[in-house]
C-alpha cells in the first residue's frame, strides 16, 4: 500500500469512529504511543480505549500540510475538532497534533502521537483531580529548582516518570503541573531548558569550534534534526543563524 493511501485509510477510520479499523493499521506486535498521557498501548487495548473515547466524544480529524515520508516511516500533522458528549450544537474544541509512524510492509510497528490539549480544557480536568493552587505552585517551584540546579534536562533519556521521581511526586501530578502551571507539555518544557543552554554554548567564544551537532548532543537532544526543529520553534532561527548573528553583533 502506498504511504499516502495508508494515511488516508487511517484518517478515514478515525472519522468513521472505527476503533478496529484504526487498530488494524498496527502490526500484531505493534504499539500506539500516546506521548502526553505517557502510555504505550497494544492494538487490542487501543480498540477498548477508542471505544470509550468515541462514546464520550464526537470529532473530526483533518490533515495539515504535507505528509513527510521516508523509506520506513511517515510523519504528518493534524487538527482535531472535538465535541464533548456528542452534542452537535456544541462549539468544538480544536487542537493540533503530530504523528510519527514506523512501518513494516503495509503495517505500522509503532504509531507515536504528540498533541497539545487546550490549556483551558486541561485546567478544567485538573480542577477535578484535587490538585489545589497552592500545591500547583509548590510543585512548580520544586520542578524549576531541580531543572536549574541539577540540570536534569541534559540527560537525553529523560522521561516524565524519571522527572517525577526527581521532583518526588506522581507522574500524573507532574503532568498536571507542566500542563496547567507552565502552559505546555513535557517535551516542550524540557526543550525550553535545552535550547536556553544551547544558546549559551553558541554564544560562548570558547565553543565556536564546536560543531552544532556536538552542542545538540551536549544539551540532551538525540538527533540534529530534532535540535534544529526545536531551536527554530523556540528562537525563530536556526542554530547556525543564531551563532552567526551573535558573532556579527559582538565583532
Amino acid at each position: 500500500m502506498r504511504k499516502s493511501k495508508f494515511v488516508e485509510s487511517y484518517f478515514d477510520a478515525w472519522n468513521q469512529r472505527d476503533s478496529k479499523g484504526i487498530a488494524d493499521h498496527l502490526a500484531a506486535g505493534g504499539v500506539y504511543r500516546d506521548v502526553p498521557e505517557n502510555k504505550q498501548i497494544s492494538p487490542g487495548a487501543l480498540i477498548a480505549n477508542l471505544d470509550n473515547f468515541f462514546i464520550a466524544f464526537r470529532h473530526r480529524y483533518e490533515l495539515i500540510g504535507e505528509i513527510q515520508k521516508s523509506e520506513n516511516a511517515i510523519a504528518f500533522q493534524y487538527r482535531m475538532f472535538l465535541y464533548k458528549n456528542n452534542k452537535k450544537s456544541e462549539k468544538p474544541i480544536s487542537y493540533h497534533g503530530a504523528e510519527f509512524m514506523t512501518l513494516k510492509g503495509d503495517e505500522a510497528m509503532a504509531i507515536t502521537d504528540y498533541y497539545d490539549i487546550p490549556i483551558k480544557q486541561q485546567l478544567n480536568k485538573y480542577a477535578k483531580s484535587g490538585l489545589t493552587k497552592n500545591q500547583l505552585l509548590t510543585h512548580k517551584q520544586q520542578l524549576d529548582q531541580i531543572m536549574q540546579s541539577r540540570e536534569e534536562y541534559l540527560e537525553s533519556g529523560l522521561t516524565l516518570p524519571k522527572l517525577a521521581e526527581a521532583v518526588g511526586c506522581s507522574v500524573n501530578i507532574l503532568s498536571q503541573v507542566i500542563n496547567s502551571g507552565f502552559g505546555t507539555n513535557f517535551f516542550d518544557y524540557v526543550n525550553r531548558y535545552r535550547i536556553e543552554h544551547a544558546r549559551k554554548l553558541l554564544e560562548s567564544s570558547g565553543s565556536q569550534s564546536n560543531a552544532i551537532l556536538t552542542i545538540a548532543f551536549n544539551v540532551g537532544f538525540n538527533s540534529n534534526s530534532a535540535f534544529y526543529s526545536a531551536f527554530k520553534r523556540h528562537v525563530g532561527m536556526t542554530p547556525a543563524q543564531y551563532r552567526r548573528r551573535h558573532l556579527n553583533t559582538h565583532h
